[in-house]
């Protein structure tokens, strides 16, 4: 279905425009005028972007003041060009990626908003690899409720996120592709306000996110990217509109770098795939390297790299690109990718290759485990041994799970706080599935004491039955925006 071209979303100000010569940057604001600027709604020119951003990646801004920026940038918003000047300023507060010539035209990535369940990017990065692309990607850890594909891949042992750009060049020639996490090296300043969002209410700021996510990729050297926006109750961006307005932001101030940048909009109201929890999700992803696993899993990483390899012209069609990542997963191609990366990124290669190579039972043996495991049941209004209809599974809902997860010990309340690889929890049946009363429909993988009356209620709130036939989940993958030299907007449902 097509569409008109992006629009400045309303989480950006109106203003400036991209034609003429630059005008000289003036001298930089004290570090508290700047605050004050941005707080009464005023615009902050390139300089004072870099003076914000010099002062967050030296040290000189002191905890306090970057919250106070980045609540004043959530509330009062950022023009397109002060949000391409912090992307700019972030990514240039640490090292540029430098690759071989011959490299030109292989380099892409994929990142996500963050979601619930959302092993995506472990699965695509080894899958694209197989596909003949460069993946240098640069992950992050979890943001709220949600979880990071960085303390997801930790949970195996050995796996060692921190690696220097010459450690990237060497993983990309020897195996395709990297998953790695912002150092000092690599845009460091973004680094500090990521985990200073996560704790001052201002993750889900349009200018921030963009400028954050765009910044790592920038540095990069990319050639094509898809970014994953995630809308929903469990998601950063509750609405479809919201998201929308995301993914132009996305791919106009790349296009304004140079950056040749997709956004995907996916539900997330439910989980991906039917595990949550690092370890768990580990487990999940392996699963679907084999060629099996949950179908909405598949369907979304199969989706996400047949866009980005049509999108980087390595695919006549998008549905063409599609099935060349499902054949990377079914002809275990992608899985041997995923097992040459851990090896390489510091995991035991017997491991790696038991892992990649055994059965989901001898792979749970080899990851973290939470001490205990407890089941919940659909509400049963007759006496278990007389087990009635209870209904189909109309919905399950992400966000109370990530919740009490999150006080389990599978998430952050705040920065640096360590977490329990092993905690999470199976869902035992699907969206569109019949349930029966009394059936367990939830395992909870805990390492504390047994979950609390308020825990049991809010997990089993999440779960919504109802009275029609079984029916068959929908996609999670609504909209495909892309810049406009590619074509109008693609709406998939």
């Amino acid at each position: 279905m097509a569409a008109p071209g992006p629009a400045v979303p309303r989480g950006f100000l109106p203003g400036g425009g991209s034609g003429g010569a630059p005008d000289p940057l003036p001298e930089p604001k004290p570090l508290l005028e700047l605050i004050r600027l941005k707080r009464d709604g005023g615009r902050l020119g390139e300089a004072d972007v870099r003076a914000f951003v010099g002062a967050v990646a030296d040290g000189s801004a002191q905890g306090a003041q970057i919250g106070a920026m980045l609540m004043a940038i959530r509330l009062r918003g950022m023009d397109m060009e002060e949000t391409a000047a912090l992307t700019r300023a972030l990514a240039e507060s640490g090292q540029q990626l430098e690759w071989p010539e011959a490299w030109q035209g292989q380099l892409v990535d994929k990142h996500s908003t963050g979601g619930v369940g959302d092993k995506v990017s472990l699965v695509l990065a080894p899958a694209l690899a197989a596909c003949g692309c460069k993946v240098p990607m640069i992950s992050g850890r979890g943001l709220g409720h949600t979880g990071g594909t960085l303390d997801k891949l930790e949970s195996i042992p050995g796996f060692t996120v921190i690696q220097s750009p010459e450690q990237m060049r060497k993983l990309l020639e020897q195996v395709g592709c990297c998953i790695v996490g912002q150092s000092e090296k690599l845009v460091p300043a973004d680094g500090i306000l990521y985990a200073a969002r996560d704790v001052t209410a201002t993750v889900d700021s349009l200018p921030l996110i963009t400028a954050s996510i765009l910044s790592k990729k920038a540095v990069e050297g990319l050639s094509a990217l898809v970014v994953d926006v995630k809308f929903g109750e469990a998601a950063v961006l509750p609405s479809q509109a919201q998201a929308r307005e995301l993914a132009a932001a996305l791919v106009g101030v790349g296009a304004g770098l140079g950056l040749r940048v997709a956004a995907a909009l996916t539900a997330m109201d439910t989980p991906v795939g039917r595990s949550v929890g690092h370890a768990l999700e580990v487990e999940e992803a392996l699963l679907c390297l084999d060629g099996a696993g949950p179908p909405d899993l598949r369907d979304l990483v199969t989706r996400l790299g047949g866009a980005l390899l049509w999108l980087n012209r390595q695919a006549e069609a998008q549905a063409e690109g599609a099935a060349r990542v499902a054949a990377a997963l079914d002809d275990g191609s992608a899985r041997g990718r995923f097992e040459r990366m851990l090896a390489a990124q510091g995991v035991d290669p017997g491991l790696a290759r038991a892992l990649c190579s055994g059965s989901p039972a001898r792979r749970r043996e080899l990851l973290p485990r939470a001490r205990e495991r407890e089941e919940l049941r659909a509400p049963a209004d007759a006496p278990r041994s007389r087990p009635l209809p209870a209904g189909t599974v109309e919905h399950i809902r992400a966000l109370p799970l990530a919740l009490v997860l999150r006080e389990l010990g599978a998430g952050r309340s705040r920065a640096g706080e360590p977490i329990r690889p092993g905690v999470g929890a199976e869902l035992l049946v699907g969206v569109g599935q019949r349930l029966r009363c009394g059936a367990p429909w939830l395992r909870v993988h805990r390492d504390g004491p047994a979950l609390s009356g308020p825990q049991r209620r809010v997990l089993q709130g999440a779960l919504v039955l109802s009275d029609r036939a079984p029916f068959a989940a929908p996609s999670l993958f609504a909209e495909l925006v892309l810049p406009p030299a590619h074509g109008p907007t693609d709406t998939q449902k």
